[in-house]
């Protein structure tokens, strides 16, 4: 399960076995946890136990930071 980021008490990671999804990232703080697509646009999937303002902050977070989500993304799965 690679980590890509911890940031401000959030995990964003991906699971490795999941290369035939769209590119997308796992985030968890304590007992709460998300889904986001990156592409082909950022969309939240799920998420258990986030507030609406956490949910904003991850989404804002993502945004910022997608191109290194994506470029983790294919250098994992370039190999499977």
């Amino acid at each position: 399960m690679p980590v890509v980021f911890h940031w401000n008490g959030y995990r964003f990671y991906f699971y490795s076995q999941e290369n035939n999804e769209p590119v997308h990232i796992h985030v968890e703080k304590a007992e709460a946890s998300a889904k986001f697509w990156i592409e082909p646009r950022i969309e939240e999937v799920y998420s258990y136990g986030f507030t609406s303002g956490q949910r904003k902050e991850i989404r804002k977070f993502i945004q910022e930071n997608s191109e290194h989500i994506k470029k983790a993304w294919y250098e994992h799965f370039k190999n499977k």
